[in-house]
């Protein structure tokens, strides 16, 4: 069996999700990280993050496997926190203007109290 091409930690405090994707996002891993949120949002958390700090590089494919993350978030009325951006992955984001609709903080403890 491959092994996947990224990984992938998680840590459910009470009432709260955190996914921390390690290594890129591109085509050949956010089918993995898509899984892992959907898997993650089924227990309607009041609270997800996704804690970025790992991730060097993400591609289209990554942007939108997190849009799909944040409209089932509030349908679900789960906040949904970003945090941990490089500046590569903070720029992706503001050329799609995707910034203007996700929570976006610099750390994860930052996120935790936001």
């Amino acid at each position: 069996m491959a092994e996947s091409p990224i990984q992938i930690e998680r840590d459910n405090p009470p009432g709260l999700i955190v996914i921390s994707p390690l290594g890129d996002v591109d085509m050949s891993c956010s089918p993995v990280l898509r899984a892992t949120l959907r898997d993650e949002q089924s227990s309607r958390p009041r609270r997800l993050i996704v804690n970025l700090t790992r991730v060097g590089y993400m591609d289209s494919s990554g942007l939108a496997t997190l849009v799909e993350a944040m409209r089932t978030a509030k349908r679900n009325g789960t906040a949904m926190i970003l945090c941990g951006m490089n500046d590569k992955v903070r720029a992706i984001f503001e050329i799609a203007r995707l910034h203007q609709f996700f929570t976006i903080v610099d750390g994860l403890d930052q996120a935790r109290q936001t």
